[in-house]
This record gives C-alpha cells, sequence and structure tokens, in this order.
C-alpha cells in the first residue's frame, strides 16, 4: 500500500512512498518544532540492533562519510523482494540516529522497487530544516542515496 507525496524540491509531481513512511512524514510535518525534535530524539532510540552476522563483521557495512558523525549502513534484499535495512550509528548522534530509526521503521517490510522508489528529498516534507542544520540534512540524503545504490546493485546481481 502507497500514499502520495508532492515535492517541493528536486521532486517533481505525485511520488508513490510508503504507507508508514507517509504516516511518519505527515506526523513530523503537523508537529511543532520542539515536537519534532523530541521525535527525531524518540526515533533515534528505535534503530534495531545489528544482527550478528554484521555485528561481527563490521567490514560489511558500508560508512557514510557525508554524515558528520561515524555513521554505517549495509541493505539485504530477499528473494521475495523486501528490503531488510541496518544501521550503525553512535548515540552520541541523536539527531543522525533518529532519520536512522524514521527510515528502519518506515521502510519495514517494503519491496526494493518501494525503496528505489522514494523522493530524494522526501525528508524535507517533514520539516526537519528547523531542527536539523544543512550539514545533517545532507548526510540524510547520502543515507538514503547509499540505501538506494546498494538496493539497485542487488537488484542487478
Amino acid at each position: 500500500m502507497r500514499g502520495h507525496w508532492r515535492g517541493t524540491g528536486s521532486t517533481l509531481g505525485l511520488m508513490d512512498i510508503p504507507v508508514k513512511l507517509q504516516r511518519i512524514v505527515d506526523l513530523f510535518a503537523a508537529a511543532p518544532k520542539d515536537v519534532k525534535l523530541q521525535a527525531l530524539l524518540d526515533y533515534s532510540n528505535r534503530v534495531p540492533p545489528l544482527p550478528p552476522e554484521l555485528a561481527d563483521h563490521p567490514e560489511r557495512l558500508e560508512q557514510v562519510h557525508e554524515c558528520q558523525s561515524p555513521f554505517f549502513l549495509a541493505t539485504e534484499v530477499a528473494d521475495d523482494g523486501v528490503v531488510s535495512l541496518h544501521f550503525e550509528s553512535p548515540r552520541e548522534a541523536p539527531t543522525t540516529r533518529g532519520y536512522a530509526g524514521i527510515l528502519s521503521e518506515g521502510l519495514a517490510g517494503a519491496t526494493a522497487d518501494e525503496v528505489l522508489g522514494v523522493p530524494d528529498d522526501f525528508y524535507m516534507e517533514m520539516g526537519i530544516e528547523e531542527v536539523v542544520s544543512p550539514l545533517r540534512l545532507r548526510g540524510m540524503g547520502a543515507i538514503l542515496a547509499r540505501m538506494k545504490r546498494q538496493i539497485a546493485e542487488h537488484q542487478a546481481a
């Protein structure tokens, strides 16, 4: 099931976005600034721990160098096309971790095609530029770009 999103930045027109992610976007968009910050911090606590096969082999994670704090990710695409997202970020980087929590929760159960269809700048509709610096926003865009690149590589293999 998908919702619709109307981009205001580099993405034009209506785009499909997974419903769970759209709900999160809508909640943030409607929230006042102080609630957005608290919600982002709340999502930082929702990042699942790495599975043992990644925790024991951190070299399997890709670092996102655009992030101000150390941030690593890995994606997996199952035979049925469902994507699993894995993130590693220090608790001392709650905004970046919060974004990872949003992606983890909002894209849980999504297929590769659904994740690839998420607008590159969807997070701008959340209004989080009110609580996150431009450098951190750039890092958020880089996280999504890396995820999409890894998923596209899985599909091409």
